[in-house]
């Protein structure tokens, strides 16, 4: 998308481009959070689609540290099957 400009109002308000809205699903009542980084204003929006690009992004963050929470569930199910076993007998 090309630079798009807004002029900010007397009363500190912007509206935000048609096509930014339409590109990231903001609609009525679309929270957006508002920061500043290195001197430029940051506009996030609590979409449902920026919070699955948000997990997508973190995908294999933690690949490689260590066993994965899926073998974490695994292996404690298997103790926990291991002690269903002892308690009945087995």
């Amino acid at each position: 998308m090309s630079v798009l400009y807004t002029t900010v109002s007397t009363k500190g308000q912007i509206v935000i481009p048609a096509a930014v809205r339409e590109e990231l699903e903001i609609e009525p009542g679309t929270r957006v959070a508002v920061r500043v980084e290195g001197g430029r204003v940051i506009l996030d929006p609590e979409t449902l689609a920026a919070k699955f690009r948000k997990i997508e992004q973190m995908r294999g963050c933690t690949a490689g540290r260590g066993p994965s929470g899926t073998e974490m569930l695994l292996e404690d199910r298997r103790r926990e099957r291991a002690r269903e076993l002892r308690e009945e007998g087995w």
